[in-house]
């Protein structure tokens, strides 16, 4: 949480922006494996981080697939916007803006932040409650809308 002061003085404690990626190529994912000292360490993720200071959700997001796994990608479509205040193993309340993003080339090399960047098969993926934080969940609901479309954006 972000405690914000306001003119009056009066004091709310506010919730943190991340943004998700959904990299998809040739049915697999792009995950990463994070690396300590961060929380959910040797845990698999979507890439995946906050919003910095003067940028867009879009902008956010092509910059933290980058830095996480080395990837240049554009982004295809809004997936999922997770306002939930009860998300799992996390006492934060982040609100998670996904998007549907496609690989354009690897340009770089990943950030210290994960041990591993793989590209994982659809039948390979781990179950949903193995993926830090609630990843997993958002990997489920990518896999079912993609056998059964949903309008999207996907609100929870």
């Amino acid at each position: 949480m972000i405690t914000c002061t306001f003119e009056n003085r009066g004091k709310a404690s506010l919730r943190h922006v991340v943004v998700h990626a959904i990299v998809e190529k040739d049915g697999t994912l792009l995950l990463v494996k994070r690396a300590g000292p961060i929380l959910e360490t040797g845990k698999w993720s979507l890439p995946s981080g906050f919003m910095d200071r003067d940028e867009t959700a879009g902008e956010a997001i092509i910059r933290e697939i980058l830095e996480e796994t080395g990837w240049q990608c554009e982004v295809i479509s809004l997936f999922r916007i997770n306002t939930n205040p009860n998300r799992p193993k996390e006492d934060r309340q982040n609100i998670s803006i996904e998007f549907i993003c496609k690989p354009i080339k690897k340009i770089g090399d990943p950030d210290k932040e994960n041990s591993q960047v793989e590209w994982i098969a659809f039948e390979k993926l781990l179950p949903v409650d193995e993926f830090a934080f609630d990843h997993g969940e958002s990997v489920r609901l990518y896999l079912n809308h993609k056998k059964s479309p949903v309008s999207l954006p996907i609100f929870t």
